[in-house]
């Protein structure tokens, strides 16, 4: 299923919200709205943790994560670092990256069994995401640029790329990946996949402005249309 929402009239969802398998981080806002639009549909089922990094509302681009673990910038306070492990399970590893390249969200995409991230990241951030996260970790660039996780979306069931990915590095990537991959938009033509998107194995949530052909490609390519399975189940097989 799919939902459209704004965050304070962005459309930029994935800007202010990371979504995964086991929990969901959201941008602290005036409006009860963009958080409303995840509780209707995960409350109950998943954490949702309302939080700032570093004092700022964009915690989809300054985190990473998966259902195993959390990654946040080496400045997130330790207020807000308690509340996230407060508010998050306990087998959920939250650490701290001290990466030069501190936008995490932008320059690592994941799933629960692969990281694809900046050509430049650093050498210990790398064996970070492949520690906490449990994946393997792939240094990659979408259509030629290195904000991976700018440029595309991926779960354990397919993916989302810019749409200037070629057919060939679609088919390299989904190789890699071992899911399929579509070049697509969201947000009326936007490329930015990873600011107009936020998407788990059954759900996500689309900028309001993402018109129904591109939210039709999301829901196929993640197969978001079919009868989601009980999510405590599904969190359960994939441990």
């Amino acid at each position: 299923m799919s939902v459209r929402a704004q965050f304070d009239n962005s459309n930029e969802v994935g800007v202010f919200a990371k979504l995964t398998n086991s929990f969901a981080l959201i941008g602290i806002s005036g409006s009860q709205n963009f958080y409303s639009a995840f509780e209707s549909k995960l409350g109950g089922k998943i954490p949702l943790c309302q939080t700032t990094i570093d004092g700022n509302r964009i915690v989809g681009r300054l985190t990473a994560g998966n259902r195993r673990g959390l990654l946040v910038p080496v400045n997130t306070s330790d207020q807000e670092l308690q509340h996230i492990r407060n508010t998050l399970p306990d087998e959920i590893k939250v650490q701290r990256v001290e990466e030069r390249l501190s936008a995490l969200g932008n320059v690592i995409c994941c799933n629960d069994h692969v990281a694809l991230v900046h050509p430049d990241i650093e050498r210990e951030t790398e064996e970070i995401i492949a520690d906490v996260l449990g994946v393997e970790v792939f240094r990659q660039t979408i259509a030629g640029n290195t904000l991976v996780g700018s440029f595309a979306a991926i779960t354990n069931i397919g993916g989302l790329v810019h749409p200037q990915t070629s057919v060939e590095d679609q088919e390299e990537l989904s190789s890699l990946l071992q899911i399929p991959l579509v070049a697509g938009t969201v947000n009326r033509g936007s490329a930015v996949i990873g600011g107009g998107l936020v998407v788990n194995d059954y759900f996500s949530v689309v900028g309001y402005d993402t018109t129904a052909p591109e939210l039709h490609v999301i829901e196929s390519i993640f197969e978001l249309n079919s009868d989601a399975p009980d999510q405590d189940v599904l969190i359960e097989n994939y441990y």
